[in-house]
């Protein structure tokens, strides 16, 4: 499809929102098209940040991330402190969070593609990607359906860092330690081997992009109430399907029968602030991609199967650890929660497990 066909569809749609849902989801699904045309047109990929880092020693990606989080963070914070009626994306520390980033920043390499990568790329026509997703939803959904089984083996309460100690200070704490982070990782880069110039640390898209997903994030944050996310509208999604089927009964589980769980499960998808932003960034990734022909590298059998096991393992993963590197960690350090920091060293070293894995099969 055209890009000018598919933009008066998409008009259309929003436009149906407003009349037929309501100004806040029509608003959301705007957010949502931003978000996919930014993540898909800037290629901002947190998996590939994260390898370009380990692969190349190529920091740019990373340096791009930590930009963006220090923004999201000085935006959000400031908010959340003015405005108690706004929440931070909590998650508490628990064998759950420690098992599922782990799992989670191995599986994302695999199957290349996180929460969103996921999203902006099967928006994109990426086979993999588009096959990956509803084996995510369907990952995601399992996980919920575990959750509880997973907390019993041990939780602490969430923590976060704005009720804690204020926003300035949360603000001051926050920024440090990702100076912290930049500096390591700038060390780390600048370790080329013997005869690599050291690449560049500031690179215009991932600058860009960081800048542009800074100022939506917090347009949802503002407008939905809560922090950007990606992973429950995926398990939302295959619950209600599952619910549709009547293969589960739900009344009774921990997580579904928790009260804004169980009302979402009563209502249109629609109505789900993170299913709408989630349907945008997969129109706006699509906007980006529209008349162009999509390249991707074909896959044999073993690779296919193992990444579509990735796929499900993702989906599930992602529900035990309370979000994936948008939920957990670039809305959940963005708005000082605990549980973000501690998902981020467990995600990077199931990701250097996963480069192994992925260079073993020849992805």
């Amino acid at each position: 499809m055209k890009r000018f066909p598919l933009a008066a569809l998409l008009a259309a749609f929003t436009l149906w929102l407003l009349w037929a849902v309501s100004a806040r989801q029509a608003a959301l699904f705007i957010v949502g098209l931003g978000l996919g045309a930014v993540l898909a047109g800037q290629r901002f990929g947190f998996t590939t940040g994260w390898r370009m880092l380990v692969e190349d020693r190529d920091a740019s990606g990373v340096m791009g991330q930590l930009l963006l989080l220090a923004l999201a963070a000085a935006l959000a914070m400031p908010l959340l402190g003015h405005y108690p009626e706004l929440t931070a994306a909590l998650g508490p520390p628990s064998v759950s969070l420690l098992v599922g980033a782990f799992v989670f920043g191995l599986c994302m390499q695999i199957a290349d593609g996180c929460g969103s990568g996921t999203l902006y790329k099967a928006g994109l026509g990426i086979p993999m990607n588009a096959a990956i997703l509803p084996l995510f939803a369907l990952g995601s959904f399992l996980g919920s359906l575990h959750l509880g089984f997973w907390l019993d083996l041990g939780r602490t309460q969430p923590v976060g860092l704005v009720t804690e100690y204020g926003w300035q200070r949360a603000l001051l704490m926050t920024l440090a330690a990702l100076t912290v982070i930049a500096i390591a990782v700038r060390w780390y880069a600048r370790r080329a081997g013997t005869g690599q110039a050291p690449r560049p640390l500031v690179v215009r898209k991932w600058m860009l992009g960081a800048v542009l997903l800074a100022l939506l994030a917090t347009l949802n944050l503002v407008i939905a109430g809560q922090p950007w996310g990606v992973v429950y509208g995926f398990g939302l999604w295959a619950a209600k399907l599952a619910q549709a089927s009547g293969t589960v009964d739900l009344a009774h589980n921990w997580f579904w029968s928790q009260g804004g769980n169980a009302a979402r499960l009563q209502e249109t998808v629609l109505m789900d602030v993170t299913s709408i932003t989630n349907i945008g960034i997969l129109g706006g990734a699509l906007w980006v991609s529209a008349g162009k022909p999509t390249s991707a590298k074909p896959l044999n059998g073993t690779q296919w199967a193992v990444a579509l096991v990735a796929g499900l393992a993702l989906g599930y993963s992602s529900r035990l650890a309370f979000g994936c590197n948008v939920g957990a960690m670039l809305s959940g350090i963005s708005t000082g929660s605990i549980h973000g920091w501690i998902w981020v060293p467990l995600a990077f070293a199931g990701t250097l497990l996963g480069l192994r894995i992925r260079r073993h099969f020849g992805f």
